[in-house]
């Protein structure tokens, strides 16, 4: 390509060029960090592609501080956008479907007659304990039969579905990426991916972002986003966003810091404290508690009484959990009792935190800073549909964020110039 020798300081017919292997070295040295031991030996990477997230969203701000095409006292709008893995996932239970038909098939080419002797496969009842049931049964078919079990083709299969059975007590899905997660957009509708999770002012300018495995809080992201934004230079007067950012912790941590949490409440959110504060997380767009595992409770009750003997209120919500999962789950030690038919969550409703909330949300402060929420949905959809971020083009949790940071840089750099031609074009007015 002439146009990038050129830009290189490459002669037309210059045959060397430079090894394609460098983008490989430069990503990793300039975008992880080595920590090496007395005999210089690598014992740790750090990755660095937050940094540079940083970096560059801290160098937009600070231009378009410079420009004046921004204020510096300004509101911070906040959202979550959703990008989708590279690749897809399946099941434990499809997975083992996957490896033990692998399995037949490589005992098949060495004899067809094998097809008499396999178990029959019940009808499908969905359930993974009757999947494993048939691979155990599998697996000793071809142990007594003693013909395969030193051919090396079959061996590998076998000790794959070996391998499989015992990490379905831990895994909970299967992907090339292993850094994505199921995340949940509704009740009904989920995505396998990443977070993204973007503060900007009024004037559309990203100001400080953060990417996240796709079952992630929004609310738990806020507090960091806030102080990066104010490192580069904003002077924050209130923060917008919707439900998951009114948790009691944010408009705590948002008086103190003197900023108005402008975000609405919802009958669902955290109200008070709660033991289980960090493991369970409440998902706004589904109305759902989410276990620490990504496991989305499947329904809801009210229980308890607005006013017991002592006139205090003692009504809680209670969220249900699929306990077949729960069954299976790597981290059920301590949460799901063994033999246990239900798995519930309870979260007490209202605390004087979110009561004070609920006062301000009826002021025309509010309303008029509110108002502005809308801008980061347009900014979403800006960079999903323009700048191809609605999908991951790398794999892993580093290749988003480096996604990320330069779609957002892209995105920051395009919008300084328009508002810096707007500017100019009202002075010569």
């Amino acid at each position: 390509n002439m146009a990038y020798k050129y830009f290189l300081g490459l002669d037309p017919e210059e045959l060397e060029i430079i090894d394609p292997s460098l983008l490989t070295k430069f990503r990793r040295t300039r975008l992880s960090k080595y920590e090496k031991d007395e005999n210089g030996k690598i014992v740790k990477v750090v990755d660095k592609s937050e940094e540079l997230m940083d970096a560059l969203l801290e160098q937009t701000t600070k231009l378009a501080l410079a420009k004046q095409v921004i204020k510096r006292k300004n509101i911070g709008i906040v959202d979550s956008t959703h990008t989708l893995s590279l690749y897809g996932y399946i099941s434990p239970r499809e997975k083992l479907i996957q490896v033990s038909k692998k399995l037949r098939k490589s005992i098949y080419n060495l004899d067809p007659t094998m097809k008499e002797k396999m178990p029959k496969k019940r009808e499908s009842s969905g359930l993974i304990e009757d999947e494993i049931l048939y691979c155990n049964e599998l697996l000793e078919v071809i142990n007594n039969d003693g013909r395969f079990i030193e051919t090396i083709g079959v061996v590998e299969n076998i000790n794959l579905l070996k391998e499989v059975i015992e990490d379905t007590e831990t895994e909970l899905e299967y992907s090339k990426d292993q850094d994505a997660k199921v995340g949940h957009k509704t009740a009904d509708t989920e995505f396998f991916g990443y977070k993204t999770h973007v503060m900007m002012t009024e004037e559309r300018i990203a100001t400080a972002a953060k990417t996240t495995t796709g079952e992630k809080h929004d609310g738990k992201q806020l507090q960091s986003l806030i102080e990066k934004t104010q490192k580069n230079g904003i002077e924050l007067k209130a923060v917008v966003g919707d439900g998951a950012y009114s948790e009691s912790d944010n408009l705590e941590y948002c008086k103190e810091k003197g900023i108005k949490n402008v975000s609405k409440l919802s009958e669902q959110v955290l109200h008070g404290s709660r033991k289980e504060e960090d493991k369970f997380e409440f998902n706004k767009d589904a109305g759902m508690y989410v276990c620490p595992a990504g496991n989305m409770a499947i329904r809801k009750s009210k229980q308890g009484s607005k006013k017991d003997s002592n006139n205090r209120n003692t009504q809680v919500e209670t969220y249900y959990f699929d306990v077949e999962k729960c069954k299976h789950c790597p981290l059920r030690d301590g949460c799901y009792k063994d033999g246990a038919k239900t798995k519930t969550y309870n979260v007490k409703i209202k605390s004087e935190t979110h009561t004070a909330q609920m006062d301000y949300m009826e002021t025309d402060e509010f309303k008029e800073y509110y108002s502005h929420r809308y801008k980061i949905e347009a900014k979403n959809s800006e960079l999903k549909n323009i700048y191809n971020y609605d999908k991951s083009s790398a794999c892993g949790l580093s290749g988003v964020t480096i996604q990320g940071a330069s779609t957002l840089f892209l995105a920051n750099m395009c919008r300084i110039y328009r508002l810096e031609d707007e500017k100019s074009k009202k002075i010569e007015q």
